[in-house]
């Protein structure tokens, strides 16, 4: 017999920590891979997860972004505070002076920093570690048991050991400290001089010194918490440091739009000499040592820096649990004398549906929940407004239409982030009680999504009335620019709602596993896009926008609606059928390779353009149409549009009718705006082409391509959600804005047309036609 190899404590806290790891990666895939294993249910397939991919890009997006921010903000500081820097120069003529960042590029590299810079970098430094403790401590998980400790105690291991694995798994576990830490240490070790190593530089340097000291001051600090307040009391705390942690964050973030009138600039002058002797400080002189001696001096004292406090802390640790990680008392607590808060008053005297005012004393009752969704809106934007702005530009800003309708609708957006997409959260353990209303679920959450809609208006309103009182001579452009923020708001209340369908999961028992990151890292990429929708200067552009959101909001209703009757089963999901969301995804992913190949055609390969367009636009139609084909079959889809599904001679029937009404449209459209002179270059690049390609391209590719895509995969999929008319302007009005300007009108008419007929025939072989002799008509023409 072989002996069994006793654990040391060094490796018990491995195989913890490990055990951790192991759970936040089947956290972040959910993914399998290879064959299933024997016993598994083949009856019931597992629901449907958002991939790997997807949040290895969402964070990788992420990362850039906050690697940019960190070298933007160095730039700013070695431009504004180096003395004698060359980034400014000094226009004549009394014009301000010109920022040049290559310039200060240039000077970082030559290293070392300047006095003032390093100070400046110190305080960014410092006050993202500061927030790499707080923000974990704004989480749901500190308001709940802490399961993982009460279990761990029950291993054959010492407390001390135990407590060891918690700070090193939390060491190693800290997305927000590593997205926060690493990137500024990137930077830092790159305009050092170590250029390619900057990367292991940075994170070993967030790992190793300052994360470790992270870890143990979240413990010190959510442990005796945890101890000594009940959760309701927790649950305080934990909107505390959420409304006190976000804007320490973007303060740090301020110094990477720093200019010479902000406030920033003041702050970053002032930062005390004395930061440079703190850990944060003491990594920066690490880094930008000039010699290896220096370094390694600065590192050594660095390390006995922390090593004080972890020492310290895990001292106390033990001293805050040596009763047990169990607190005295109950883990709730009540009042004697219940009371109703005003809020609850007014929801008994509101004239709307108990379900609604069953939301609204929710939001009076839970009091994080009420700071989170009507206070950090307004922290968030202010904070921006107040460290990037100076009084100059305040002013600037209240008269300006544009920029008070992105602040309306950002706030407005992320109150929704806040709180509709926390729909199923909000309802906990007591989820299953909604199925057994005499109504669906899916018309409780449509009025959960109307209620959120009208108090995520209640901001954007006041900022209106504020637009219009200090700019009253543009009330016109204020009200056009407010439409599309009052018109994104209820669409941005369903996609809330729908998407909070997948990325929720009320039933968790740890609140980390709550939430998916991902999708509400796709809601806000979302929001930015529309932002872009409110402050764009063409109505082509706005229009095209709302069209789009407001069909993926139908699409995302589909889909969640699909997945409502499953939500308390996780091993069961919703049969695979066609949806909106699928006609969306093969438009988007066509229009991406047609625009690839493309210029892949034409700047490599020397093609002329309209060969070129013809082949790229008929290739991506068959990528897109064999990969859905291929997609559908594999997942056994249900409702995958045929070619022919009856009699030929029917559809050739309806594809004959249809197309003489959209082709009569269009002669007289193309009759009127040549009579009136409107649209005169409209039609100039399509003569570019010769007649045989521009033939293939129009009556062959085009009706085949998107006849798939927006007949048989959007109509079809809102044809199972809504009525054939709605059904018919929302595929159609999608079907129009892809199309250039002068021909939107007769374009939608043909969507109206083809749509018609797809649904009486339903094959693709009807709207092909009706399509094809369109284009005919309207080349001849």
């Amino acid at each position: 017999m072989t002996a069994r190899r006793a654990t040391t404590p060094a490796r018990a806290i491995w195989l913890i920590a490990r055990l951790r790891l192991q759970r936040l990666a089947n956290m972040v895939t959910r993914f399998r891979f290879g064959p299933k294993k024997p016993g598994s249910r083949p009856a019931t397939p597992a629901k449907q997860r958002i991939g790997w991919v997807l949040s290895a890009l969402l964070a990788m997006a992420m990362l850039l972004s906050v690697l940019n921010v960190s070298r933007q903000s160095m730039l700013n500081m070695q431009c504004f505070l180096a003395p004698a820097s060359a980034c400014l120069q000094v226009r004549h003529n009394g014009e301000p002076a010109r920022v040049n960042l290559d310039a200060a590029a240039d000077e970082l590299h030559a290293g070392p920093l300047a006095p003032p810079v390093r100070a400046a970098l110190t305080l960014q430094l410092s006050l993202l570690f500061l927030v790499s403790v707080m923000l974990p401590l704004s989480s749901r998980a500190i308001a709940a048991a802490d399961w993982d400790l009460e279990w761990l105690v029950t291993l054959p291991a010492r407390r001390a050991t135990l407590l060891r694995a918690r700070v090193f798994e939390r060491t190693l576990v800290n997305p927000t400290g590593w997205i926060l830490l690493a990137p500024c240490c990137t930077m830092l070790a790159w305009y050092a001089g170590f250029r390619w190593s900057a990367a292991w530089i940075g994170a070993a340097g967030a790992l190793l010194l300052l994360l470790p000291l992270a870890a143990m001051l979240r413990t010190l600090a959510d442990t005796g918490l945890r101890m000594s307040l009940a959760p309701s009391q927790l649950r305080n705390v934990q909107a505390v440091m959420a409304v006190v942690g976000l804007p320490f964050m973007y303060l740090a973030y301020a110094f990477g739009t720093m200019h010479a009138g902000s406030p920033i600039l003041a702050i970053a002058r002032s930062a005390p000499p004395w930061m440079l002797w703190t850990p944060p400080g003491l990594l920066l002189r690490t880094i930008d040592a000039a010699t290896p001696s220096e370094a390694l001096a600065r590192l050594a004292l660095l390390l006995l820096e922390l090593a004080a406090p972890l020492w310290a802390g895990m001292h106390l640790l033990r001293y805050q649990l040596r009763h047990g990680v169990v607190a005295a008392g109950a883990r709730e607590s009540a009042r004697s004398t219940p009371r109703t808060a005003p809020a609850g008053r007014f929801a008994r005297l509101l004239p709307a549906s108990p379900i609604k005012r069953r939301e609204l004393r929710l939001l009076s009752r839970d009091r994080n929940f009420l700071i989170q969704s009507l206070l950090l809106p307004l922290i968030i934007v202010g904070s921006q407004l107040l460290l990037t702005g100076s009084p100059d530009a305040l002013a600037e800003i209240a008269s300006s239409p544009k920029f008070m309708a992105g602040m309306a609708f950002g706030i407005g957006s992320y109150m929704l982030l806040l709180s509709a997409f926390q729909t199923l959260n909000n309802e906990g353990q007591s989820l299953w009680m909604l199925y057994t209303f005499p109504r669906s679920l899916e018309s409780v959450l449509k009025e959960k999504a109307q209620f959120w809609a009208a108090l995520a208006l209640v901001y954007p309103l006041l900022i209106l009335g504020a637009a219009l009182w200090f700019a009253p001579g543009m009330a016109a452009a204020t009200l056009s620019r407010f439409a599309m923020v009052l018109a994104g708001v209820p669409i941005f209340a369903v996609i809330a709602v729908a998407l909070g369908v997948f990325a929720c999961d009320p039933l968790a028992e740890d609140a980390r596993n709550k939430i998916k990151p991902s999708y509400s890292y796709l809601y806000m990429m979302l929001s930015g896009l529309y932002i872009y929708a409110v402050s764009a200067d063409l109505w082509s552009h706005k229009l095209v926008l709302l069209v789009l959101m407001a069909s993926l909001a139908a699409a995302l209703w589909q889909k969640a609606r699909d997945q409502l009757p499953y939500l308390l089963d996780p091993a069961v999901a919703p049969p695979a059928r066609v949806s909106t969301a699928d006609g969306l995804i093969a438009a988007m992913l066509f229009f991406v390779l047609q625009g690839a190949i493309l210029l892949a055609f034409t700047a490599l390969a020397k093609v002329p353009p309209g060969e070129a367009l013809v082949v790229a636009f008929s290739a991506s139609g068959v990528l897109v149409y064999a990969t859905m084909r291929l997609v559908y079959w594999l997942g056994k889809t249900g409702g995958v549009p045929a070619m022919l599904a009856g009699p030929p001679a029917a559809a050739l029937g309806w594809a004959l009718g249809g197309g003489a009404a959209a082709a009569a449209f269009a002669l007289g459209y193309l009759h009127l705006i040549a009579r009136w002179q409107l649209f005169p270059d409209a039609f100039g690049a399509a003569g570019k082409l010769e007649g045989y390609l521009l033939f293939l391209l129009a009556v062959v590719a085009a009706p085949l391509c998107e006849e798939f895509i927006f007949r048989g995969l959007v109509f079809g999929g809102l044809r199972r959600s809504m009525g054939l008319v709605p059904s018919m302007l929302m595929s159609s009005a999608l079907f129009s804005i892809i199309h250039p300007a002068a021909s939107v009108l007769p374009v939608f008419v043909l969507g109206l047309c083809t749509a018609y007929v797809y649904d009486k025939t339903r094959a693709l072989l009807a709207p092909v036609l009706v399509h094809a002799l369109y284009n005919a008509v309207v080349l001849v023409q």
